[in-house]
């Protein structure tokens, strides 16, 4: 099982870490939400979590929870501009729907 992140969004993660002055990573995760059914969360790590899985990639500490280790597995995180807009952008292998609006998704 393996989660990881492209060099920008590394580099993007480490920028927000340097403006907080604290975090040693970040957690993905997802949740119940939305029309498709799941939703992804992002936080910044200050301390882990015992239940956490860490992966290192690019740099960067990435922890995932245990519970969302199933539906995150093999997904790349991104960091994306495009015109006005930018942000994280997930490419998960396990995703089969995705709701109109792009903001939940079905495995």
């Amino acid at each position: 099982m393996a989660v990881s992140a492209t060099e920008t969004a590394a580099t993007r993660v480490k920028t927000f870490l340097e403006k907080r002055g604290k975090g040693i990573g970040l957690r993905l995760g997802v949740k119940t939400s939305g029309c498709s059914g799941l939703a992804y969360k992002i936080e910044f790590v200050d301390a882990a979590n015992e239940e956490d899985k860490l992966f290192e990639s690019n740099g960067i500490n990435i922890y995932v929870d245990a519970k969302s280790l199933q539906y995150l597995d093999g997904t790349v995180l991104d960091y994306t501009k495009e015109g006005v807009q930018e942000g994280f952008k997930f490419t998960n292998p396990n995703v089969k729907d995705e709701c109109g609006c792009g903001e939940s998704f079905t495995i």
